[in-house]
């Protein structure tokens, strides 16, 4: 049972191998064994690739079984019709397409598995990408605040330096009234005279001044980190809101290009495992002599194509004669009076109808 299912998945005919020996036989089977287990390889291969794409198992699932259909069926096709030939050039020729049709297959059935064999040093390589994009990132967001928070901090310091001044202005002045009052400045004389209250009084209005300078500066600095806070928490949301993307950064295409970062060597090894596998088909029945199939095939093949052309040739011989046949009764005809005579008289009628037809149609013109 499994054998006569091998040998169905192998393309060949299995009437003609019916009645062939048990070694032409196994042999067949072996080669639809190889087709059958390629397509099975094919939709684990299809399905994790799908998988890592739609993260939902069913339909992975559903979709690399239609694939693996494809595969098997696209195998069989290449297997089947690789006949023997009298030439191997010929030989050659024919298997020279479907070579390069099982290597695109080779390919496509390998890297989703290298993707699988290789997952934890694809898994590192992605972990290494994602925290070089984490900070690249953060860089890219905090280009779009930093201009505004260094400005904002430009105007807190400014606000600062000229609170500093004038209350550096106004603590000289209370230094000078101070020494106005003890003698050691000024006039030089102790006591509280009218040079110490003039000094006194621009002092008090300077420091009426600083006290509303600090009252106005204190509301604009407190207004500037606010701004200040707002941004930063803006740009700690969008970092949050951007996380998540690099996070899933994890999908095929950046999984291929991980696995490209890696050694190429065991990765090539594994797509010659699969190139020969889905090449030794091919290379079977190249390399293998003409066997009994191959006989009873080419018999069975060139009895049809010889009843096909005999038939073919009966149908132009037979158009030929009849075209003589009806040349030459025509001629036989075209030599009779009564005929001519006939044919004289319906013309006359005819063209006589038409007259009447003609002459009506201008009577009822008029």
């Amino acid at each position: 049972m499994l054998k006569q299912f091998f040998i169905i998945c192998s393309g060949s005919d299995t009437d003609i191998l019916e009645n062939c020996s048990k070694g032409e036989q196994n042999k067949y089977a072996g080669i639809g064994a190889t087709v059958f287990f390629t397509a099975v390889m094919a939709f684990i291969a299809s399905s994790y690739a799908l998988y890592t794409v739609f993260d939902n198992l069913l339909a992975s699932i559903f979709f690399g079984f239609v694939w693996g259909l494809l595969i098997f069926n696209l195998d069989q096709y290449i297997v089947s019709t690789i006949k023997k030939r009298k030439n191997v050039i010929d030989e050659l020729i024919q298997a020279t397409p479907r070579i390069f049709l099982a290597i695109i297959i080779a390919i496509v059935i390998s890297k989703p598995l290298e993707l699988k064999i290789f997952e934890k040093e694809i898994n590192q390589v992605l972990l290494e990408q994602k925290n070089d994009l984490t900070l690249v990132n953060k860089d890219q967001i905090a280009q779009q605040y930093n201009p505004t928070i260094e400005d904002l901090n430009t105007d807190i310091k400014s606000l600062k330096q000229q609170i500093d001044t004038k209350e550096a202005e106004v603590n000289a002045l209370y230094d000078t009234y101070i020494a106005e009052a003890e003698g050691r400045e000024g006039t030089m004389l102790l006591g509280k005279g009218p040079v110490y209250k003039e000094k006194r009084e621009k002092h008090n209005a300077l420091l009426t001044e600083l006290q509303q300078l600090k009252a106005e500066n204190k509301a604009k600095i407190a207004s500037a980190e606010t701004q200040i806070e707002n941004l930063k928490s803006d740009y700690e949301t969008q970092v949050l809101n951007s996380q998540p993307i690099i996070d899933n950064f994890d999908g095929l295409m950046a999984r291929v290009n991980a696995l490209g970062s890696l050694p190429w060597l065991p990765s090539f090894f594994i797509f010659l495992l699969f190139l020969a596998i889905e090449t030794s088909p091919i290379f079977a029945k190249l390399l293998s002599p003409k066997a009994e199939y191959d006989f009873k095939l080419e018999d069975q093949e060139t009895a049809i194509k010889t009843w096909v052309e005999q038939k073919v040739n009966q149908r132009n011989i037979l158009l030929q004669t009849d075209m003589s046949i009806n040349n030459k009764i025509y001629n036989d005809i075209a030599d009779e009076e009564e005929l001519y005579n006939y044919k004289r008289k319906k013309a006359r009628e005819l063209m006589q109808l038409q007259a009447d037809a003609f002459f009506k149609h201008q009577q009822k013109a008029l």
